[in-house]
């Protein structure tokens, strides 16, 4: 467990993260950091979760005195593209389907910044998520859920009807949900201590 004083601020609205630090036992208000998520070409998808989660924790940072923020970024690339949040059904449809019978990865990073300090530690995971074929009225009942529309890559691995689309997954199931715990944890642990 982690055993501190200080606050702690995640710089995220997302439900999933926000459980998974729970789970960890650790107390945090919520401040979200608008920040545009935007990606640069030149980085590869590692350094630009790293970037991303690294932009949103000091955004939010820059609001407080004292405290620990924590920022976080997912992606899924599958081939060579992106896929964020799908912008309509028609399009939560498309990447199911793009992303049936295939391999896939995920890209999550976090940072812990102190917002005292401004000291930060930034790192990322990777999981490589093998789907299982899916038929076309699996992908409309999924989409027609509505679980789809906050995620990226248009499917949730925890508690709703997408953890039976993975057949295989490699690397840290959490990276998936959209938080690398244990790396996290780890880092989290050597950053209080030093």
């Amino acid at each position: 467990m982690i055993r501190t004083k200080k606050k702690f601020i995640l710089a995220s609205r997302s439900p999933r993260r926000a459980n998974l630090l729970r789970q960890i036992g650790i107390k945090f208000s919520v401040h979200e950091s608008n920040v545009d998520e935007v990606l640069d070409p030149g980085k590869t998808f590692g350094e630009n979760v790293k970037s991303l989660s690294l932009q949103k924790a000091l955004a939010v940072a820059s609001h407080y005195t004292s405290g620990i923020v924590i920022g976080s970024d997912t992606i899924v690339v599958a081939g060579k593209r992106i896929l964020g949040k799908p912008a309509s059904r028609k399009d939560a449809a498309a990447m199911l389907r793009q992303l049936s019978g295939r391999t896939h990865t995920v890209f999550t990073g976090f940072s812990i910044v102190d917002a005292k300090s401004k000291r930060t530690v930034v790192d990322c995971e990777e999981t490589k998520v093998t789907f299982r074929r899916l038929s076309d009225r699996e992908i409309r009942e999924y989409v027609r859920s509505g679980s789809p529309m906050d995620k990226a890559g248009a499917y949730g691995i925890q508690d709703d009807y997408g953890a039976v689309f993975v057949e295989r997954l490699e690397g840290c199931y959490y990276t998936v949900v959209g938080f690398p715990l244990t790396k996290f944890y780890i880092a989290l642990q050597k950053f209080l201590q030093s």
